[in-house]
């Protein structure tokens, strides 16, 4: 916790995109076309939206109107998704490293809240979707389950459990005995894991 009463979510959004970078360039051709948890995506604009939801994320950081960008990444050759995210993550990380952007009050598709409120939810973010591609790609055992245990607390935070079924995250659904950490959070978020079978 910091002097002001709130965890800084930068180390733990650092450690977030690390995690997503190594798994990006893990993806072959042969992977764009899959499915992932999040059912309107198959990897490919998973990746998109990666890339371009972490851009607005940079935006915002930047003090830029990030409503303005478009949350999914365009003229990106499939043979060229580890470096597009390598650049925005570089601008991400850069644009939220001040102190006073932590506190200032930013503007963020769910509302103005202060920088660390929407940092965390980016987080939440992030996370989730290295997990959605981490399933889709049959790597979901290799994630970090503190990166997740810091997502699904923030989402249980900020997103109520009983929401409606029009709200952008699907209606939470029960993740089941024995669930990890990362599971939980899919289950939180609506999502459940592909079928291995």
């Amino acid at each position: 916790m910091t002097s002001t009463g709130f965890t800084d979510p930068r180390p733990v959004h650092a450690r977030a995109t690390e995690q997503a970078a190594a798994l990006i360039k893990t993806v072959r051709p042969e992977h764009l076309g899959g499915p992932t948890p999040c059912s309107e995506y198959d990897v490919r604009t998973l990746l998109s939206h990666i890339v371009g939801g972490t851009l607005r994320n940079a935006v915002i950081g930047e003090g830029g109107d990030g409503l303005a960008v478009h949350p999914f990444a365009e003229g990106v050759g499939d043979d060229g998704w580890a470096a597009a995210y390598d650049e925005v993550r570089v601008r991400v990380l850069r644009a939220w490293e001040s102190d006073e952007r932590m506190t200032s009050l930013v503007r963020v598709p769910w509302g103005e809240v202060p920088g660390h409120a929407a940092l965390s939810g980016y987080v939440m973010e992030i996370v989730t979707h290295t997990w959605d591609l981490a399933e889709a790609l049959g790597r979901a055992d290799e994630l970090d389950p503190a990166l997740a245990g810091f997502a699904l607390a923030t989402a249980r935070r900020v997103l109520p459990g009983d929401r409606p079924g029009d709200h952008h995250f699907a209606a939470c659904r029960e993740a089941g005995d024995g669930a990890g950490v990362h599971e939980q959070l899919a289950a939180w978020l609506g999502r459940a894991p592909l079928s291995r079978a």
